[in-house]
C-alpha cells in the first residue's frame, strides 16, 4: 500500500474538492458498471485544470505510482478500474468538464475530457449542430472516455467511430509533458499520428485533456422505423436494400431478436410494442434530413418499406410519427442491456466480424453454443449495419452469478471469441480490451500487434505507471 504521508504534496495541489481518500467516499468508484471487478485505490485525485494533471503525473512518475484514469466510469471492460493491490491512485477527470466553445462556421467544437456526452449534444445544439455519436449511456459517458476507448455507438455506419470525430487531442504523456495536437488540420504528415494511439488506448500512453471534436448540421427532420424480419439473413438483405437506395440518409440499422424486447418490455417501465404480434427478429432503422434538398425522411422510410414489403423482406413495419415515438423505439434498443441485466447473469461480448458474414455467426454459431452449453441463451442484438453485435450468452436459469462467472465464464467466452477468430473477426468492437479481455487479446492476437502494442507502450511509458493491466499484455 501507499504510504499516505507521500501523498500529502498532492493533497495540498488538489484541495479539499480535488482529493480524497475516504475509503467510504471512493468506494463507488472502484468498482466497474458491470460490476464484476473492484480493485483498491490509496486516493481518488480530481483535476480541474490540464496543469494540475501536469503535476499528478511528474509526482506519479518520480514516486512509481500508476495512475488509473477514469471518465464516467460506464465502460463494460473494466478499463477504468484499479486492481485490488492499493498500489494505484485513481485519476478521475469529472471535474474537467468545460464545454469550452464552437466555432460557428466549421462547427468545431472544443471540450474538456470530463464534459459528459448528452451535455456536448445539448451545448451544440444551441448552435445549429449536433456530435452524431451517442448511445445508451450518453447521461454518464465521458468524451475522455469515449475517446479512449474509440466508442461507437448506434450511428456508426454514416459518421463512424470517436476515431472518425476527433479533430484534434490534449494529453498529458507519461513524463508530464503536455502533447498539443488541438489543431484541427486536414492535411499533417509529420510522423506517426500520436492522436490515433491515444485514441483507443485506454489511457495507457497519457491521460486525454482536451479535444476538438467533428460536429454536423443539426437535423431538419428524422424517421425511425421499426420493422419484423424473419431472421438476421433477412436483415442483412434489408440493409443491403437500403444502402442501394437510402444512401447517405440512413443513419442507423440495428437488430434484436424478439426474446431481447420480450425482457425490455417485462423489466423497463414505460416501454411497449411497436408492432402487433410477435416477429422472430426486428430492424430499428433511423433515416435523416439534414439538408432542405433532401426527401423528408418519412416519405422515404413510407416508400421504401412498401418496396421492401413487396420484395419478402419485411413481414411488418411501422413508421415513428413523432418525436416521442421516435425515441420510444430507441428507448427499447438503448435499455435492452439494462433489462438483460435484471433477468440475470450472462456473458457480455463486444464482437464484429465483416457485415456480409455477421448474419451467418448468428444464425450457424448461436445454437451451437447453445447446444454445446446445455441451458444458455444467446441473444445476439446491435449495430448489425457496421458488423457489430453484442452476444450475450446468458446463464441456465436459477444459477447463481458467482457459480456462472467462476465456472463457466472463461470457457464460453474462449469458444466465442474462437469462432470470432474463424471469421477473422475482433473481439473487441467498441469497448476496449480493458481488464476483462487482457488474456483472450493475449491468446488471440497476431505476434505483430501483440509486439507492436507492447513497443508503443514501453517506449511511452516506460515506468508503466499509465493505467498498468490493461489493453497491453504483459510478454
Amino acid at each position: 500500500m501507499i504510504d499516505p504521508n507521500i501523498l500529502v504534496p498532492l493533497k495540498n495541489l488538489l484541495g479539499p474538492s480535488g482529493y480524497r481518500d475516504d475509503p467510504e467516499e471512493i468506494a463507488p468508484y472502484l468498482t466497474d458498471w458491470r460490476g464484476r471487478y473492484t480493485g483498491t485505490a490509496a486516493a481518488m485525485l480530481s483535476p480541474a485544470t490540464t496543469a494540475e494533471v501536469v503535476e499528478i503525473v511528474k509526482f506519479a512518475s518520480a514516486h512509481r505510482i500508476a495512475l488509473v484514469p477514469q471518465g464516467g466510469n460506464s465502460g463494460m471492460v473494466a478499463g477504468a478500474t484499479p486492481d485490488q493491490s492499493g498500489d494505484s491512485l485513481l485519476l478521475s477527470m469529472r471535474r474537467m468538464n468545460k464545454f469550452v466553445g464552437i466555432d460557428a462556421a466549421s462547427g468545431d467544437a472544443t471540450v474538456e475530457a470530463g464534459l459528459i456526452l448528452q451535455t456536448l449534444h445539448e451545448a451544440v445544439a444551441s448552435d445549429g449542430y449536433r456530435f452524431p455519436l451517442t448511445l445508451g449511456g450518453k447521461g454518464s459517458a465521458t468524451i475522455g472516455g469515449l475517446i479512449s476507448t474509440n466508442a461507437g455507438g448506434t450511428q456508426v455506419l454514416r459518421h463512424g467511430t470517436m476515431r472518425s470525430l476527433v479533430l484534434g487531442i490534449e494529453a498529458v504523456l507519461p513524463d508530464g509533458s503536455i502533447y498539443d495536437g488541438m489543431a484541427s488540420l486536414e492535411k499533417d504528415n509529420r510522423g506517426y499520428d500520436l492522436k490515433q494511439l491515444l485514441i483507443g488506448g485506454e489511457g495507457t500512453i497519457g491521460i486525454v485533456t482536451k479535444a476538438v471534436l467533428r460536429t454536423v448540421p443539426a437535423l431538419i427532420d428524422r424517421c425511425v422505423v421499426w420493422a419484423g424480419v424473419q431472421s438476421p439473413s433477412d436483415a442483412h438483405a434489408l440493409l443491403q436494400y437500403l444502402h442501394r437506395h437510402a444512401g447517405h440518409a440512413m443513419e442507423g440499422f440495428e437488430i434484436l431478436p424478439q426474446s431481447a424486447m420480450n425482457a425490455v418490455l417485462r423489466h423497463v417501465p414505460g416501454t411497449r410494442a411497436p408492432l402487433s404480434g410477435d416477429h422472430p427478429w426486428h430492424a430499428l432503422i433511423e433515416l435523416v434530413q439534414d439538408d432542405a434538398a433532401q426527401a423528408t425522411p418519412a416519405d422515404l422510410a413510407q416508400r421504401l418499406m412498401t418496396g421492401a414489403i413487396e420484395a419478402g423482406l419485411v413481414d411488418d413495419a411501422t413508421l415513428s410519427a413523432n418525436e416521442a415515438q421516435a425515441e420510444a423505439f430507441w428507448k427499447i434498443r438503448d435499455s435492452i442491456s439494462e433489462a438483460e441485466r435484471a433477468e440475470g447473469p450472462a456473458l457480455q461480448h463486444d464482437i464484429s466480424v465483416p457485415v456480409a458474414d455477421m448474419a451467418r455467426f448468428i444464425e450457424v454459431e448461436s445454437p451451437q453454443i447453445e447446444a454445446r452449453f446445455p441451458g444458455t441463451c444467446v441473444v445476439a442484438f446491435g449495430h448489425l449495419g457496421d458488423g457489430n453485435i453484442h452476444y450475450h450468452v446468458k446463464a441456465p436459469q436459477g444459477m447463481e452469478a458467482a457459480v456462472w462467472y467462476g465456472e463457466y465464464a472463461e470457457t464460453i467466452s474462449a469458444h466465442v471469441y474462437d469462432r470470432v477468430a474463424a471469421y477473422r473477426g475482433s473481439l473487441s468492437a467498441e469497448h476496449g480490451i480493458g481488464m476483462a479481455k487482457l488474456a483472450e487479446f493475449a491468446r488471440l492476437a497476431d505476434p505483430a500487434r501483440l509486439t507492436a502494442v507492447r513497443a508503443i507502450k514501453t517506449a511511452l511509458d516506460p515506468l508503466n505507471i499509465m493505467n498498468p493491466g490493461k489493453l497491453v499484455p504483459l510478454a
